[in-house]
């Protein structure tokens, strides 16, 4: 019971925070009467990262959105939680053409409560990157786990260097090749920090190098004075996750349409 009301406390936090008030640098965030839309110019990712639909004519809302990301011809995605109204949006928006991805888990920490395991000092041999033209170890990292082109990388991220507090990004390495990557944002005014990234080479996993980074980011979380941290996560890491003290909050769905 306990933990269902905490559950229950940290959903409503993070549905204020990371999904409606949540501000980045480089997007326009529009609050629409049922969605909050966020854009940035083209060719860049945009999403409607929250919805309020009850009393609202769903379809209606949706056929809304789709028309005005057709007329600025840029693709776009809609978050879709477990616990969003109505039950069925993930269904209606297939409807209209979204697709759904893979389900994620979305994970949080309180820091307050954090673990000793991550507390440990960090064995692994881990380089915070700083500067753009070192972000192709991150690059190199993430096309030979998921394949296709990260290219984005160097303009997102490099990008998000640039602002003071804003992003670290580490990369583990073995023998000096880059193995592992993974990144943490820091949300001005907020008092979550997200963590992004946690992929390892398949020849170097089971070393122990996403839990290392997991330790990594944990300890600037904390130095920074962040209370919560937060992570989409894949079938692969929840399980890492859960055994650092990791609680999934909800599930969500991207959900993409091409316009």
């Amino acid at each position: 019971y306990n933990q269902r009301m905490e559950i229950s406390k940290w959903l409503a936090l993070y549905d204020r925070e990371q999904r409606r008030d949540v501000v980045y640098p480089d997007m326009l965030r529009q609050i629409l009467s049922h969605v909050v839309r966020y854009t940035r110019p083209a060719p860049g990712a945009n999403f409607i990262l929250f919805s309020d639909l009850a009393g609202a004519d769903v379809d209606a809302v949706i056929q809304e959105e789709l028309e005005y990301f057709t007329s600025l011809h840029q693709p776009f995605e809609w978050k879709v939680y477990s616990h969003d109204y109505p039950a069925d949006l993930k269904e209606r928006l297939a409807a209209h053409g979204f697709v759904p991805d893979e389900p994620e888990a979305i994970m949080m920490l309180d820091l307050e409560q954090v673990s000793s395991a991550l507390l440990a000092p960090v064995n692994a041999e881990v380089r915070p990157i700083t500067q753009r033209q070192d972000l192709q170890d991150v690059i190199t990292v993430l096309e030979e786990v998921w394949g296709g082109d990260f290219a984005w990388v160097w303009d997102r991220l490099g990008a998000h260097l640039q602002i003071p507090g804003y992003l670290n990004v580490y990369v583990a390495y073995v023998g000096g090749v880059p193995a592992s990557a993974a990144w943490i944002y820091f949300h001005p005014g907020s008092q979550f920090a997200s963590l992004w990234g946690g992929s390892s080479r398949e020849a170097y996993r089971r070393h122990g190098l996403y839990a290392a980074l997991l330790r990594v980011r944990a300890q600037a979380a904390l130095r920074q004075g962040v209370r919560y941290l937060t992570v989409d996560a894949t079938p692969m890491s929840a399980p890492i996750l859960e055994k650092h003290g990791f609680l999934q909050i909800a599930t969500a769905w991207a959900c993409e349409v091409k316009v």
